[in-house]
């Protein structure tokens, strides 16, 4: 295995608790845990629910459909990787289930992302082994 180089983009070990999300994704879905007990969707993955503790948890398929809940352009890059990539969006985005994941807003100027955006699920596979959830406006059409 070579080593990484501090140019190599972040990513994610894709092991653990969270390995059958990341699975998921590489086959075009968001996969979340739900407890049995309190209905809470658990983010991030965990064997148990942060809202009740219980361990009652089974895995739920979303819609990768929901709303921009919070966001931020970034100007200054914070890994060497994305110091071409700025600006861009960081939001958080409320699925219509109600459970909020962090990603990135692609597909429009950042200057055109505001709270309450309509957005849906986009899968970017980097490779065999990661596939990164984006978000996108809700019905862009692909190029």
């Amino acid at each position: 295995m070579s080593a990484k180089s501090p140019l190599d983009r972040p990513l994610p070990s894709g092991k653990g608790d969270s390995a059958r999300y990341w699975t998921a994704l590489r086959a075009g879905r968001i996969e979340l845990p739900r407890c049995q007990a309190c209905e809470s969707l658990v983010f991030y993955p965990r064997p148990h629910c942060p809202v009740c503790h219980g361990h009652d948890l089974e895995w739920v398929t979303l819609s990768g459909r929901g709303r921009v809940y919070t966001c931020t352009v970034v100007h200054r890059a914070t890994h060497p990787w994305f110091m071409d990539k700025t600006p861009y969006v960081y939001a958080l985005v409320e699925l219509e289930e109600g459970v909020r994941l962090p990603s990135q807003i692609v597909g429009v100027p950042p200057a055109e992302v505001t709270i309450g955006l309509a957005v849906e699920a986009l899968f970017e596979k980097v490779d065999d082994e990661h596939t990164l959830l984006l978000f996108r406006p809700a019905g862009l059409l692909e190029a």
